[in-house]
């Protein structure tokens, strides 16, 4: 079940179309989920992936994958960089930006809606949508407030990618030979 949803929800990460990917996902308890992420970290790494878990109760665990160069590259954008900010992160340090975005997931309080950054969004779509805009151009995997036509042409990219992946998915291939290195 796991791997299918890193398939379905995460296929454009894995082509590395996409910074990163969130999918939610039930595990029988904590042992499995770390089983889980172990293998998936084992077989992805060296395809330069990484799995982590942001949140896990009620037998639900919200998992996180992502390239890591892709995120330092992203974070790296001054307007991505001035809303981790406004938020309190260390917006100079990516690594230390993944670490706090973890600590607002475990946290009460609200969903941490900057976490578009970390899926490769870009920065005035999540800026848009933190403000609370009512009128957006478009939407698809997120509310496009920026250029809709750019994020319509993604949002293609990311369901073909993601129609390809499911099918050879389901003929037997397995996800290490799915994640493309980068």
């Amino acid at each position: 079940m796991p791997e299918e949803g890193l398939v379905q929800f995460c296929a454009p990460t894995l082509a590395g179309m996409k910074t990163g990917s969130l999918f939610a996902c039930p595990f029988s308890d904590a042992e499995q989920l770390r089983d889980f992420l172990r293998v998936c970290n084992r077989s992805l790494g060296g395809k330069g992936v990484c799995v982590l878990s942001l949140r896990y109760e009620n037998g639900r665990a919200l998992i996180y994958v992502y390239r890591p160069r892709l995120l330092v590259r992203d974070l790296q954008n001054e307007e991505a960089r001035r809303l981790l900010a406004e938020r309190g992160y260390d917006a100079a340090r990516p690594a230390c930006c993944l670490a706090q975005l973890v600590r607002r997931f475990h946290g009460a309080g609200a969903f941490p809606h900057e976490v578009g950054l970390f899926l490769g969004y870009p920065p005035e779509d999540v800026r848009g949508f933190i403000e609370g805009r009512q009128t957006c151009k478009c939407a698809g995997c997120w509310k496009v407030y920026g250029d809709a036509q750019a994020a319509t042409r993604l949002f293609r990219k990311y369901k073909k990618c993601t129609d390809v992946y499911r099918a050879q998915f389901s003929q037997g291939k397995s996800i290490e030979r799915l994640a493309v290195a980068g």
